[in-house]
């Protein structure tokens, strides 16, 4: 299958820079299996086309600000470096820019608001990736340092800088667990009166956790399908979880997932048509052709395949 396949002319001036003012605002098309457009109308209206015995599954993770902007130590030169998986205490996984300039030994220094972390580069690979050691000033704990130096890792296609509403804004209301380095965006249209309107009307609602990694920024390189891979992903589903899944599943009730994360967890956790509970990783790559043996239903935002 070619990758040019899924090639469609995206105008910018459709891409929203900013979210509305309200989340369930936001636009929704309701499509059937077959593709066929059911309705043009809003999240608002969600309730109508979930139905009682419905189970809505979210994805409870929490982004962290993961893009750090900084100078090279000592010349001063501008770099950006995305934390993407924590390796051990002070261990990294990143991405940097430019990554052709920035070698091992080198040192970077992200400063904001008082406080700074530098970051040395301790191994370089392919594509800007990088290992690199963070060091808090003050000894102080490395994380609550990037709580304050860090910025909201945008995705790309939002062309602007980050602004401290989008510390609120570009989370989940129900975002609990730390640790991912993009929000689970179909979610981020949904509110707690929702999720109530929702509950009360017989929908029953399951949390699992996946932190978004790298590969949703991850660039397709290759000309077929079949031969990209999407970087692995940790995922966490508690037994109660699993429990109320597997129930759904044998009634023959419909799971709907907010979310390609969501379906990529349930999807993985699906062994010989059972939801297993556990923390696992997942390498899953959905395309089409692929037999849904946990989803039923999916809401999710139109973007880049």
């Amino acid at each position: 299958m070619n990758v040019s396949d899924f090639d469609f002319v995206l105008p910018s001036h459709l891409i929203a820079q900013s979210p509305p003012s309200m989340r369930e605002d936001a636009r929704m098309l309701v499509l059937d299996r077959d593709g066929d457009i059911r309705a043009h109308t809003t999240v608002a209206a969600l309730p109508e086309w979930l139905q009682s015995g419905d189970l809505l599954t979210l994805n409870d993770t929490r982004v962290v600000p993961a893009r750090l902007l900084g100078r090279r130590v000592p010349s001063g030169g501008a770099v950006e470096c995305l934390l993407l998986n924590r390796l051990g205490a002070d261990r990294w996984d990143a991405l940097v820019h430019p990554g052709q300039k920035l070698r091992v030994g080198e040192r970077m220094r992200f400063q904001r608001h008082g406080r700074f972390i530098d970051a040395d580069i301790l191994e370089c690979h392919f594509f800007g990736r990088r290992v690199v050691r963070l060091t808090a000033d003050r000894h102080d704990d490395v994380d609550e340092v990037i709580e304050l130096v860090g910025h909201v890792p945008l995705p790309p296609y939002i062309k602007r800088s980050d602004e401290s509403k989008d510390r609120e804004r570009y989370q989940t209301v129900y975002a609990r667990v730390r640790g991912s380095i993009a929000a689970p965006t179909a979610g981020l249209h949904l509110t707690d009166g929702l999720l109530h309107t929702l509950v009360t009307g017989g929908v029953e609602r399951v949390d699992v956790t996946l932190h978004v990694g790298y590969g949703t920024f991850k660039p397709v390189r290759t000309n077929l399908v079949e031969e990209h891979t999407v970087d692995p992903e940790r995922y966490v589903i508690a037994e109660r979880a699993a429990a109320a899944l597997n129930v759904a599943l044998i009634a023959g009730r419909r799971i709907v997932a907010v979310g390609t994360t969501t379906t990529r967890t349930l999807e993985s956790a699906s062994k010989h048509g059972r939801i297993e509970s556990g923390e696992a990783v997942s390498d899953l790559f959905i395309r089409p052709g692929h037999h849904f043996s946990a989803v039923g239903g999916l809401l999710t935002n139109f973007h880049l395949p």
